[in-house]
């Protein structure tokens, strides 16, 4: 049975800017274009926001200067958090509970990064970010995601038998759904010969095994269902909304790191929303990297632990497959929002707008923050179809 914050907001306004390598605009132009294409979306007065809401990891401009530009002088919610992808679809579940609490009316969610021409994620030049863990991963020469990451899917694959034929799976599904999606940066198909072809970044990752540094803003306007439904376009309701932690790798010693920590927090998504793994009709996964795509299949139940990999084999993530995934292209191929992009699909197949990449039929979709590595959070998103 459905409880909680189940059916108490909704998703009214999606807005993107360009997604780019090079925007030539600050991340405060690419923010403030993303709100206001959403707002336009919604059909909605700027003068209407009451709440703005962000993450960043210092590679962006402050929600404060945002707001102050927006006009918002005395917002109701305001949220500038501290945090990566983990922390995205967290984001919008908290703006969902100030909405549903009467906080405030109208909350624009938003990521604006030049993560490609500006602040690269890893980058040199510069402090480290101000994370417990860089600390102990920087001393052995970590200094980017790829090495992170590289680690957890050795250890994955070496458990279950993952090889190249699985992680490239991913990445040709991802690039052949991404043709049919204007806005992602790379749409030519891509065979196995072309992923075994591309260069080795940190073993086992490819380059096509790597989302894009992208240059981008994507915003989201939350409000209560009752609201988006006088608004513009079709009201997304939000059916579920969960987000939690684990231990961080190195201070906490994370016991077995092959199982993430979306494992831990799935349970209670599909509670809140009275639903299971077989009625979602899509799932946007974190797909940082293609490995992290195959461990949430499992993670979030579609298949059990250690089938990911005869899960992909069988085409069963494909578009005429049980579960498409990642219908936009993902990171790997739309670009990268740092999770927002996700949500933002979503929204659009829900509403039937996703033109020659839309899943037939679709009522529910899953969309999911970084499943816990790195930063020890991890938050993702129910939704559904109003109606």
């Amino acid at each position: 049975m459905a409880s909680g914050l189940s059916g108490k907001a909704a998703i009214a306004g999606i807005g993107y800017t360009e997604f780019s390598r090079n925007s030539g605009v600050s991340t405060l132009t690419l923010a403030l274009r993303a709100i206001m294409a959403a707002l336009d979306d919604a059909g909605l007065d700027p003068d209407k926001v009451d709440g703005i809401a962000t993450h960043r990891v210092g590679d962006s401009i402050p929600a404060p200067m945002v707001a102050t530009t927006l006009g918002l002088t005395d917002p109701h919610y305001y949220v500038d958090h501290f945090g990566g992808g983990g922390s995205s679809h967290g984001l919008v579940g908290q703006a969902a509970l100030a909405v549903a609490s009467g906080v405030a009316d109208h909350v624009v969610c938003y990521r604006a990064i030049n993560a490609r021409s500006e602040f690269r994620m890893g980058g040199t030049g510069r402090p480290l970010v101000d994370h417990i863990e860089t600390q102990y991963q920087a001393a052995y020469g970590y200094m980017a995601p790829p090495q992170y990451y590289a680690m957890m899917a050795r250890a994955y694959m070496d458990a279950f038998g993952i090889d190249e034929r699985h992680l490239g799976a991913v990445a040709i599904s991802q690039r052949a759904n991404a043709a049919h999606n204007p806005r992602a940066m790379m749409r030519d198909p891509i065979s196995f010969d072309d992923y075994r072809a591309s260069r080795m970044i940190a073993e086992p990752f490819r380059l096509l095994d790597c989302c894009l540094e992208t240059d981008v803003g994507v915003a989201l306007l939350v409000t209560t269902p009752e609201r988006a439904r006088d608004l513009r376009k079709p009201a997304v309701i939000v059916d579920a909304a969960a987000w939690g932690g684990g231990t961080t790798l190195q201070s906490a010693g994370a016991p077995d790191i092959t199982t993430s920590y979306a494992a831990r927090m799935a349970p209670r998504l599909f509670d809140m929303a009275g639903i299971g793994p077989a009625d979602v009709d899509f799932a946007n996964f974190y797909d940082c990297f293609t490995f992290s795509v195959l461990m949430q299949l499992e993670d979030y139940g579609f298949c059990g632990k250690g089938e990911a990999g005869g899960f992909v084999l069988d085409g069963q993530h494909r578009m005429d497959g049980r579960l498409p995934v990642n219908p936009h292209g993902g990171f790997l191929s739309e670009g990268y929002a740092h999770g927002m992009n996700h949500i933002a699909e979503a929204v659009q197949q829900l509403r039937g707008e996703a033109g020659g990449r839309q899943v037939r039929d679709a009522r529910i979709g899953l969309s999911t923050g970084a499943p816990g590595y790195v930063g020890g959070v991890t938050s993702a998103l129910l939704l559904r179809r109003d109606g």
